[in-house]
């Protein structure tokens, strides 16, 4: 099993949800698994299969760092589009509100801020 940094990241942010459910379903089948051979360890007072045991939590652990991964992804894509959109709108809506000479000093202001020039104008 390959370890999760060498897994390809989802493209998009459905993508990325879809794959999160998968390893939550992947997740609870390793843990049923492990608590089911437990409980059968417990059963017959034996002792579990080590290499399958180690084998198993590696898995488990594998599958956790995925859906870490893909979940800080997910935030990645999804986190800057409500925000940009966001600003885009303020902005469309100042530039209709204030007079042209306001916007303008508005946008110099900004520049100067930003310490680069920017094309909004």
């Amino acid at each position: 099993m390959p370890a999760p940094d060498f897994i390809p990241l989802p493209d998009t942010a459905s993508t990325c949800r879809e794959r999160l459910v998968e390893l939550q379903g992947e997740i609870a089948s390793i843990k049923t698994q492990i608590a089911t051979a437990d409980i059968a360890r417990q059963a017959r007072r034996g002792a579990l299969d080590a290499q399958w045991f180690h084998r198993a939590k590696t898995a488990l652990r594998f599958k956790q760092q995925e859906l870490a991964r893909v979940s800080a992804h997910l935030a990645a894509l999804a986190g800057d589009l409500p925000r940009e959109r966001f600003k885009d709108t303020l902005i469309g809506v100042l530039r209709e509100q204030l007079p042209d000479d306001t916007w303008q000093l508005a946008l110099a202001v900004a520049r100067e801020r930003q310490g680069r020039e920017v094309g909004h104008g």
